[in-house]
């Protein structure tokens, strides 16, 4: 205890080399401005030495000092960041908040055996860093910190793991070949080629303009192939776990409780192969390999796979639902004459499911306790039709189920019918989650409230999944036993 009463904090440094790590990340773009100024010939070269040296000096000290003024703590409750050195911002981060903790490695810092945290708090507007640490004490931290979270004592060890997929290096290939964007450009480059036999000078004047084209969408394949290179995907009682990238490396965890809606996309020539792709929208701060912006964030739960990994994961994620679809109006053809024969929706009690597309098919699925709002959209064509969609919502714009053009009295069905589902969804799941365990051992059949201390020795716990009231701890892992208003069964995930 300190003089006024206070528990005494033990802080931390950032590792001594995280001046490095960062000095070596900004190499790149100080070579491209070297490059060009020495192409244009606008200095000598005494000149540009001075410019380089300059620069080296002033990352060196802006990364020391940035060093020397930031450090950190975790007290079992909450992770305290202060860092600033003429305007000192102090960060305190409560656990409770957390919502999730990735581990990144740029390139720089894995060949130093160094790693960075980036932990989302609800609220925040954005990610909090911790940038540099030894990668064993980043990962021991990140343990601790997402333990502490679920309820446990922060020496419980992380939970095994059950591998699903990992996405082998051809697939990804053949996938970011087979891309709209390689296909454009393939395209362009013919077309190009065309027109060099017609009229070399008029070529010669579109090939500037698609050589610019050209580098972005070589940079897109790229960063693309580099992000999702071996991409695996594993599930674990608090979560389902990914670890991704070729240079620079991610390992993150996807809380099953965040999910709002779930996408499945299917490019007209991955069908031939079979393959899909799994995205999940999520509730959050945008963050490492973000998409979009506001309060959630697109992360690809699987970036290219065949279908039935992409069926297991989702039953994981929102359980094996599958409400019956039916078919848009005839009447619609006129209004969708490619997409007609591909419009299907469906409901029950619990789920919402949509399909679109023709030459990209996409199926969203919505768990209606997650809906933001229902609504009846109409446009001209649709009225003379006597057509109109229904769209259901969630956090954030880009993934929801949309019935599109269902009949105009279907359509006013489904909004009072589903608004109706979705709070007594949203009910249900706010009731189970208020009882939780049983408040005393007797009433539970043994279960330890999920407002019990958190302890390391065997016992029942809260589920960190979020699919069950609880799941035993036998001490060392998280098992496969589940139990719901004292009765237990056996998750087979």
């Amino acid at each position: 205890m300190t003089a006024g009463g206070t528990a005494a904090v033990g802080w931390s440094r950032l590792h001594p080399l995280s001046p490095v790590v960062r000095l070596g990340r900004g190499l790149l773009p100080l070579l491209v401005l070297g490059g060009l100024s020495s192409t244009q010939g606008r200095h000598n070269p005494a000149t540009q030495e001075v410019i380089w040296i300059a620069l080296a000096v002033f990352g060196v000290v802006f990364g020391v000092v940035h060093w020397l003024v930031t450090r950190w703590a975790f007290d079992g409750a909450t992770l305290r960041i202060e860092t600033g050195l003429l305007r000192r911002d102090a960060q305190q981060l409560p656990v409770a908040r957390i919502q999730a903790v990735d581990l990144v490695q740029p390139f720089a810092a894995r060949l130093l055996g160094l790693a960075e945290l980036r932990i989302r708090v609800a609220g925040a507007k954005s990610a909090h860093h911790l940038s540099y640490l030894a990668e064993p004490v980043a990962t021991d931290l990140r343990a601790r910190l997402l333990a502490v979270h679920h309820g446990l004592d922060q020496s419980v060890p992380e939970p095994d793991e059950q591998p699903v997929a990992v996405i082998p290096t051809g697939r990804l290939l053949g996938a970011v070949l087979l891309s709209a964007t390689t296909l454009g450009a393939l395209v362009f480059v013919a077309a190009l080629a065309v027109l060099s036999t017609v009229s070399t000078a008029a070529a010669a004047v579109v090939a500037g303009s698609l050589v610019v084209y050209l580098i972005g969408i070589g940079q897109g394949i790229w960063r693309r192939f580099n992000e999702q290179y071996q991409f695996t995907v594993a599930l674990a009682p608090d979560g389902i776990r990914v670890r991704r990238g070729l240079l620079s490396t991610v390992s993150e965890t996807i809380p099953v409780r965040r999910v709002q809606a779930v996408r499945q996309i299917e490019p007209l020539l991955w069908r031939a192969f079979g393959w899909c792709r799994l995205e999940v929208d999520l509730a959050g701060v945008p963050g490492h390999g973000r998409s979009g912006g506001g309060a959630r964030l697109t992360k690809a739960l699987l970036p290219v796979g065949p279908r039935h990994t992409a069926t297991l994961l989702r039953q994981v994620v929102i359980g094996p639902i599958e409400p019956s679809l039916s078919g848009a109006p005839r009447r619609a053809h006129v209004k969708a004459p490619l997409s007609y024969h591909f419009l299907a929706a469906g409901h029950d009690r619990t789920m919402a499911v949509a399909v679109t597309g023709r030459v990209q098919r996409v199926s969203c699925w919505v768990p209606l306790e997650k809906a933001q709002s229902v609504r009846r959209v109409q446009g001209p064509v649709q009225r003379a039709l006597q057509l109109a969609t229904v769209h259901v919502d969630v956090a954030g714009r880009r993934v929801g189920a949309k019935f599109r053009d269902r009949a105009v009295d279907e359509a006013d069905r489904l909004v009072e019918e589903l608004a109706v589902l979705s709070r007594g969804a949203r009910r249900r799941v706010s009731v189970d989650a208020g009882g939780g365990a049983a408040a005393t051992p007797e009433a539970s059949g043994g279960l330890v409230p999920a407002t019990s201390p958190p302890v390391a020795a065997p016992g029942w716990f809260a589920d960190p999944a979020g699919r069950h009231q609880a799941r035993y701890f036998d001490g060392k892992d998280w098992t496969e036993h589940v139990a719901d208003d004292g009765v237990t069964t056996v998750d087979r995930w």
